[in-house]
């Protein structure tokens, strides 16, 4: 099948696994922004490795990162590992809630990203994508985005932004500009068929309506979501069209399966918005299949990577042990793939024509020294982030 694509992850935070569940809110303010304003270059280096590993293990071929510091060493990762994948670095520059070691002026901020544009756009045989980024709303000043979104349009480059997250976020675009999240950016001519937007839970029809007249790329992260920020709209979304993939937004909490991302999300949306209704089918398997690949693809925006197996396409694909009795034999293929398959049955991983993993044997990382460092790497990383 079509390899699955992480359409937001953040690689920087792989050594925080197990860290951030059953944690109060705010995690991203009070662990995730000091966690990675502390790590070195050689920590993302070995985060990022630690995060292809586990990626390429799970049947997925590419991924965005929304950026982090250090970027240049996570596309080195990414070259080294032979994914594909859209990366962009951190774009704080306001926000007296975050630390001040990831707070750059946001001329710093454009600088550093044109920089690593210009040195890894390209890299790879064109498998590493640079792109520019907002981080948040409530983190990116009004100038900062509107200068990045025109910078972006210039270099004819994706931009990567999270977008309406929370309720914090809605309240704080009210207060301090009289207008929700998605209407602030449209403002600013952020919105575009180029934007990647990650979370999507807090909108209004009104706001659902911008987003899809501007062809933006929706982009869910169901077990984040689900266990702090809530149930977005998303069968509104697809009854409208929209472009939606997945994303597993960085392994923190869980992993960076995006098979169970998948399951997680169409039990959540089938008891929220299905069951109230006696509606089975709110968001069926062929859906989320599809999200995983072809949403993904999109928001992604690489030149033939559309999430299909198909003469002209690059060669991105897994293939997956069926004859296993959890998934043979099966009366509906798709729905036991979306039930029932688990990271541990993709045997073999093609990407741009290469093979990646063979009988789950990583080909281009060293499993075992990756593995090792990480577990060292763990521990210094959360004495320096104070943790």
């Amino acid at each position: 099948m079509p390899g699955l694509i992480d359409a937001h992850i953040h690689t920087c935070q792989q050594l925080l696994k197990g860290r951030t569940m059953d944690e109060f809110p705010m995690i991203w303010s009070r662990i995730l922004v000091p966690f990675e304003g502390s790590l070195k270059e050689d920590d993302v280096y070995v985060s990022a490795q630690m995060s292809c590993l586990e990626m390429i293990k799970s049947g997925t071929t590419a991924f965005a990162d929304a950026g982090g510091v250090h970027m240049h060493k996570v596309a080195e990762a990414v070259v080294e590992s032979g994914m594909r994948a859209a990366i962009t670095r951190s774009s704080i520059d306001q926000g007296d809630f975050l630390p001040d070691t990831m707070k750059q002026p946001r001329g710093e901020i454009l600088k550093d990203n044109i920089k690593l544009y210009n040195e890894y756009n390209g890299a790879g045989d064109d498998r590493v994508h640079i792109w520019f980024g907002i981080r948040q709303v409530m983190s990116s000043s009004p100038e900062y985005i509107e200068e990045v979104a025109q910078l972006a349009k210039e270099y004819k480059t994706g931009l990567h932004a999270h977008l309406a997250e929370h309720r914090d976020e809605v309240r704080f675009c009210l207060e301090n500009y009289q207008q929700r999240p998605v209407e602030f950016l449209d403002s600013l001519g952020a919105l575009g068929p180029n934007l990647l937007t990650a979370h999507n839970v807090v909108y209004s029809e009104n706001e659902l309506e911008i987003l899809n007249e501007r062809d933006v790329k929706i982009v869910h992260c169901p077990r984040v979501n689900f266990g702090s920020h809530g149930f977005p709209k998303t069968p509104r979304m697809v009854q409208m069209g929209m472009s939606i993939g997945i994303g597993s937004d960085g392994s923190s909490s869980s992993n960076l399966s995006l098979f169970d991302e998948i399951r997680v999300f169409r039990s959540g949306i089938h008891a929220y918005w299905g069951l109230p209704v006696f509606d089975p089918v709110v968001l069926p398997a062929k859906e989320l299949l599809k999200m995983v690949t072809r949403g993904s693809a999109q928001a992604l925006q690489f030149d033939k990577v559309n999430g299909r197996i198909a003469v002209g396409e690059k060669a991105d694909m897994i293939l997956i042990d069926i004859d296993q009795p959890h998934i043979t034999p099966t009366n509906n293929l798709i729905n036991t793939i979306i039930e029932s398959v688990t990271s541990k049955d993709v045997e073999d991983v093609i990407i741009d024509g290469k093979v990646i993993m063979k009988n789950r044997e990583l080909l281009t990382l060293d499993e075992e020294r990756i593995m090792y460092e990480s577990k060292i790497k763990m521990k210094t990383t959360l004495e320096q982030a104070g943790l």
